[in-house]
């Protein structure tokens, strides 16, 4: 799955799911500040990516995440270390 798939990805859960304003999604888009999302969200969001990556996640490997582009930074990186 290329960078460009994840973060289309994931701009689609954030608006179908979490029901995010389309026009607020963007890579520089901060998850809490700009998207309104909290812990239980964030959570969910992980779930999410498991089941897009089939990999299980430790909540630890999101902490540093704050953007949509650091989420998508992460996939790419841990899909990497899986190859």
């Amino acid at each position: 799955m290329s960078r460009d798939e994840i973060y289309q990805q994931i701009a689609s859960y954030l608006i179908e799911s979490f029901e995010v304003p389309a026009d607020k999604v963007s890579p520089e888009a901060r998850l809490y500040e700009d998207l309104d999302l909290d812990s239980i969200d964030a959570v969910d969001l992980i779930v999410k990516l498991q089941d897009l990556t089939q990999q299980k996640f430790r909540p630890e490997d999101f902490k540093a995440v704050r953007t949509v582009a650091d989420v998508v930074d992460r996939i790419v990186a841990m899909a990497r270390a899986q190859a």
